[in-house]
């Protein structure tokens, strides 16, 4: 399952709503006033001696979920000592707001939102896990065949669908065209849901659509739309989309319950990085796509250990394109779990 941005609000043409971002802030405020680990019986901190076993973790109907679902399936929450509950989040700003809300403990979402919340000191956020990196043809700009649209250097000026601006989306998407010295000053930004992407394509209300797996997959099935420029190469190659979060509260109380987390994620995360067919049947079930979908569906790096250097290219990319006004350390960020 998640890039550089100026501020869209300057430029009269950019007929994008404030989005996500301004949809993340609403949501903030309104809210604070989105090798093989060893079994349970080698692992340290594990069969129950947790904290907080039952804890409520939010999510959505990504692929990068599927190493959390197939934890799920066989047990290892359960092996830590962890009683987890799934809550359904329709975006990762929704995700977020669960999150400070009170209503989950762990959140799922991509990053952008994590770092503009935490920039914005709407909430103190602690990462608790990766999920996932940006791979090969996982983040593409795709547009219709007759489109005049056929590679990167044809989107200065165009009309290009994103979920929203400053957000991971239109982030991608300048990048790729600046680093193939392409002006993105003219571009049209229109927000546009990723269920809705293939359809405005087809009618024409738009010249290109960023999209990601498995709407890449679904939009070429749909009404035959062709990838064009993937993002994910570049400055933006193998960038961290996505991940697990919760407010530091949590983190520094309950440290054993995040280990807890942590090694059953881990365990599930390397399980499904070695074997596709233990994550396509997931895809059918939580991603709501049909078989043949979820074997052509280009799948994203599954992550699950937080790596500092690796984490730190968000905010320096975020900064990069004033998504966010000072610099961030991600490092600060990133839980400590306990291991006794």
């Amino acid at each position: 399952m998640l890039r550089h941005v100026i501020s869209t609000a300057r430029h009269p043409r950019r007929r994008v709503r404030a989005g996500v971002l301004v949809a993340a802030f609403g949501l903030l405020a309104s809210t604070s006033g989105c090798g093989l680990l060893g079994s349970s019986d080698d692992a340290e901190g594990g069969g129950g001696d947790v904290e907080k076993a039952a804890i409520k973790v939010s999510i959505m109907p990504t692929t990068d979920l599927a190493p959390f679902h197939l934890a799920m399936k066989n047990g290892y929450f359960t092996e830590e000592g962890l009683d987890v509950q799934a809550v359904n989040a329709p975006s990762g700003q929704a995700s977020l707001a669960k999150l400070i809300g009170g209503e989950v403990d762990i959140a799922y979402s991509s990053y952008t939102p994590f770092f503009v919340a935490h920039s914005k000191k709407a909430a103190d956020i602690k990462f608790v896990a990766d999920a996932s990196s940006a791979g090969p043809r996982t983040t593409m700009v795709a547009a219709m065949p007759n489109s005049s649209v056929k590679g990167v250097k044809d989107l200065a000026g165009k009309r290009i669908a994103v979920t929203a601006t400053n957000t991971i989306s239109d982030v991608l998407v300048k990048s790729a065209m600046r680093a193939n010295g392409v002006d993105f000053s003219d571009v049209d930004w229109i927000s546009t849901p990723f269920p809705e992407m293939a359809g405005a394509l087809e009618r024409g209300d738009v010249d290109a659509a960023f999209l990601t797996e498995p709407f890449i997959t679904l939009a070429a099935k749909s009404v035959g739309a062709v990838p064009v420029v993937d993002t994910a190469t570049g400055p933006t190659e193998d960038l961290p989309t996505a991940g697990y979060g919760s407010l530091a509260k949590f983190a520094d109380g309950n440290p054993k319950t995040v280990g807890a987390f942590q090694r059953a994620m881990q365990k599930a995360t390397d399980e499904a990085a070695a074997d596709r067919s233990k994550v396509e049947p997931l895809l059918v079930e939580h991603g709501k796509i049909d078989e043949d979908t979820a074997a052509l569906t280009s799948l994203l790096t599954f992550q699950s250990e937080l790596n500092a250097q690796r984490l730190q290219r968000v905010p320096d990319l975020l900064l990069e394109f004033g998504v966010i006004e000072q610099e961030m350390d991600a490092a600060t960020m990133i839980a400590k779990p306990s291991t006794a």
